[in-house]
């Protein structure tokens, strides 16, 4: 059973960057798409960034020049680089796996059961 497991969260001033980690563990990394998801409070869960297996990537609006999403196959693990944080950047976030979605219906997703699996999230928080 596929696992995924983020880490990197943390507390940063506005303006400044963090670093985001997920290891996927239980199945072939290479074989998945993989992304970053968040949720702020009182906030619909929205899709950040997604990378597909041959490295193509989709960004939400709010996030395109300020966040980079990339992998490492050969250390089975996501990252999601993020720089010039703003408060409204604060949220859970989780990253998620699928093998057969395409970015855009990745990114997309709406229902849990959508994508293959999901990670517990980390949480950012930007202080002004």
């Amino acid at each position: 059973q596929v696992q995924l497991l983020e880490s990197g969260g943390g507390s940063v001033q506005s303006g400044g960057s963090l670093r985001l980690s997920c290891v996927l563990s239980g199945d072939t990394f290479s074989t998945y798409s993989v992304g970053w998801f968040r949720q702020a409070p009182g906030k619909e869960r929205e899709g950040v960034g997604v990378i597909d297996k041959v490295g193509n990537t989709l960004y939400a609006d709010s996030v395109k020049g300020r966040f980079t999403i990339s992998r490492d196959n050969a250390k089975n693990t996501l990252y999601l680089q993020m720089s010039s944080l703003q408060p409204e950047d604060t949220a859970m976030y989780y990253c998620a796996a699928d093998r057969s979605l395409e970015n855009w219906y990745f990114l997309n997703a709406r229902l849990t059961s959508t994508l293959d699996a999901w990670g517990q999230g980390t949480l950012v928080t930007v202080s002004s």
